[in-house]
């Protein structure tokens, strides 16, 4: 008796361990979300369609590898369109680009404070700010977890990425997009790309349909500040430069005068780059030509460089003269002033993008 549930039990064992074992091993060949570092297999794992849809989990996993001295810190705008190969970064000096989606300013404190604890030689960090990240009902997002921040192995991490059946269906998509060259596809047509993203922020309760200052998501930023203050590492400052029609959804939310007090609250702080207003770059037309926009909320690479430029004081003669002003608390209201001014020419040259704004709006308004 004792035999047959010993051969009994055998079959149970290998009939779940090697499964298991299988699906381990495809995973990690695979490595959807590049967390095991997997040499790169043209036709087998070359496409990891998902892993930008983890950034802050495989993000935090090449920090501890790479360990950079100088990182960019913010939301996808950051993460989208600035280069950490950008040629004003010290050559002697790893640059890693630490933005993700949809980054509220707890979030992107914590990345900084994990940077700093794997890399306490930290050089100079570069943060791109946006209004919606300092909203208090802008929470955080799932695949954010503190047990992988720091200096403690994310063991539970290494189980679901080995393991699980959601890294199972990943590989399976990375396995089959490589095996096909089929990389993501994207909303090609300007105007549509433009009207889906404006009607997301306009009609989100965490972005601006249900914005609330947070001072706490202030704190959180001034922790930042403080922090590389303390240690010597350079800090500079930037406000995302986004599309016009992008102001004109904070104004059509009823949020332009907090916009505008957001702004004071930060150069409370610490002197700040503002490239967002109505200006050469940020007023470019909506067409199928457009160079500096890939949406109203996300600016190009070819900006992203324009931003580094400027804050840098690299090749500034490419730069317009009216993208990027350094404002602090003596030019603040002055600087906001001409903002005003700039906006009402544009809101009168451009009626057709402004009324863009108005009809998605009032639709959602009924």
């Amino acid at each position: 008796m004792f035999i047959r549930y010993g051969k009994f039990n055998l079959i149970i064992f290998i009939s779940m361990f090697f499964p298991l074992v299988s699906t381990g091993v495809f995973n990690v060949l695979i490595d959807p979300y590049n967390f095991f570092d997997t040499p790169i297999i043209t036709k087998i794992n070359h496409i990891k369609p998902e892993e930008k849809e983890v950034a802050r989990i495989s993000k935090a996993i090449t920090v501890r590898k790479i360990k950079p001295k100088i990182v960019l810190l913010g939301t996808s705008r950051v993460e989208t369109s600035l280069s950490a190969e950008h040629p004003a970064f010290k050559q002697s000096y790893l640059a890693y680009n630490l933005g993700f989606q949809a980054g509220n300013m707890y979030e992107i404190m914590r990345y900084f404070q994990h940077a700093l604890a794997h890399q306490p030689d930290l050089k100079q960090v570069i943060i791109g700010l946006d209004f919606f990240s300092f909203n208090a009902n802008f929470s955080n997002r799932d695949t954010f977890s503190e047990s992988r921040l720091g200096t403690q192995f994310p063991w539970q991490d290494f189980v679901d990425f080995s393991l699980s059946f959601d890294a199972l269906l990943a590989s399976h998509k990375s396995f089959n997009a490589s095996i096909n060259n089929q990389q993501k596809e994207h909303i090609q047509e300007p105007l549509s790309r433009f009207k889906f993203w404006l009607t997301g922020f306009l009609d989100s309760e965490d972005l601006y349909k249900g914005y609330q200052f947070s001072e706490e998501r202030l704190v959180n930023f001034k922790t930042i500040i403080d922090t590389c203050k303390k240690n010597n590492i350079e800090i500079i400052v930037f406000i995302s430069p986004t599309h016009a029609t992008h102001y004109e959804a904070i104004s059509a939310s009823g949020l332009w005068s907090t916009f505008e007090q957001w702004k004071r609250e930060v150069v409370q702080i610490t002197p700040v780059w503002d490239f967002s207003g109505y200006n050469s770059i940020t007023t470019e037309l909506i067409d199928d030509r457009m160079e500096y926009y890939i949406d109203n909320s996300h600016y190009s690479p070819k900006v992203g460089d324009l931003v580094l430029n400027r804050i840098l004081s690299f090749q500034t003669e490419k730069v317009p003269r009216d993208f990027g002003v350094l404002v602090n608390q003596d030019n603040i209201e002055s600087h906001l002033e001409q903002i005003r001014l700039d906006r009402e020419v544009w809101r009168e040259k451009h009626p057709e993008e402004l009324n863009l704004v108005r009809k998605i709006k009032a639709k959602l308004d009924n």
